[in-house]
């Protein structure tokens, strides 16, 4: 992926953009990545056990690094946050070169008239505003689609420090950084849109939400940089397949094989229902958008497994880790 970002964005006259820019220039952005995840783990930690007594802290301290912050642990956290930082830096550069390397034409209405197909005639989002309604329905389902872009540092981070099977933390941000390069290569496969960016008048009797205001910036993004003057900049608008649902769906199968909290299990995949019902009803997709993003995740989430050391029932039902640590055995 960065190989391909690279010489994608050199080839177009530009370089490669950091599309956050956050914690500062990008040599000092992952060291202080790692150093957050390890504090992350030990500060709250230290400070519960330790009831706020400082003579006992050190003590504390010292057994947790030496019991969990072994060269394994510190080796998968440094991987799982750099191959990531990189795979996402490539998808976010690779998305916005979509228009100059593949042109403005878009695949938008043979998808529309697929869906329209789907639901006999009708339109789905206006079927779902009609079925939910476009105020109160609108702000829960904004704030769900929203919690997105937060969900994905904080559960990669949750895999990578805490999860005590270190082939878990390889198995959760190996599909990782696959979905998000096959989610980059379905962009250049099918090129689109999407229907809140193709047919906006379809969404003008929704709400004033976070997404609603989210994808106006898009939308104003994509002028600007295609047809604007702006180098620095990144457009985020591609809409085959979703890596919504690709994602949600991902961390939900990681935690129903990997976790035995059986309400987590509930709360991540009402979320990945909720997230796929989001994608229709405010335009960010269409039918066949989330029906290749589903595919995308499970794919991602057994190529991952088998990369692991994973082994699955043959009818789905579980897996066993055929290592607890960064060994991957290899069959003679």
């Amino acid at each position: 992926m960065g190989g391909l970002a690279l010489f994608t964005t050199v080839s177009l006259g530009k370089g490669l953009i950091d599309p956050e820019g956050f914690l500062g220039p990008s040599w000092a952005r992952f060291p202080l990545l790692v150093f957050g995840a390890i504090l992350l783990d030990m500060l709250p930690r230290t400070l519960w056990a330790s009831k706020m007594n400082p003579k006992v802290m050190w003590p504390i301290v010292r057994d947790r690094w030496r019991s969990h912050w072994n060269r394994e642990r510190l080796t998968l956290v440094a991987l799982g946050l750099v191959c990531f930082y990189i795979t996402y830096v490539s998808y976010r550069n690779l998305k916005s070169a979509l228009p100059e390397v593949m042109g403005i034409k878009t695949h938008d209405r043979s998808l529309h008239l697929l869906d329209k197909a789907i639901f006999l005639g009708h339109e789905p989002a206006t079927v779902l505003h009609d079925l939910l309604g476009t105020n109160l329905s609108a702000h829960f389902l904004s704030t769900i689609y929203l919690w997105f872009l937060p969900m994905v540092p904080l559960v990669l981070a949750a895999f990578l420090v805490w999860i005590p099977n270190i082939s878990y933390g390889y198995w959760f941000a190996t599909s990782q950084c696959l979905a998000w390069s096959l989610g980059t290569a379905s962009y250049y496969a099918i090129p689109t849109l999407g229907p809140g960016f193709e047919y906006p008048w379809l969404y003008d009797s929704l709400a004033d939400t976070g997404a609603s205001q989210l994808m106006e910036a898009l939308s104003y993004g994509r002028v600007n940089v295609y047809w604007g003057d702006f180098d620095a900049a990144v457009q985020s608008v591609a809409g085959f397949a979703s890596l919504h649902c690709a994602i949600t769906l991902l961390v939900a199968l990681m935690a129903q094989y990997t976790l035995r909290i059986r309400w987590l299990h509930w709360v991540l995949w009402v979320n990945f229902g909720i997230t796929v019902v989001a994608t229709l009803y405010f335009g960010w997709h269409y039918i066949a958008d989330d029906i290749a993003g589903v595919a995308l995740g499970v794919v991602s989430f057994y190529l991952g497994g088998l990369a692991s050391g994973q082994k699955f029932d043959r009818h789905g039902l579980g897996s066993y880790p055929t290592t607890t640590t960064s060994h991957v055995p290899v069959d003679d």
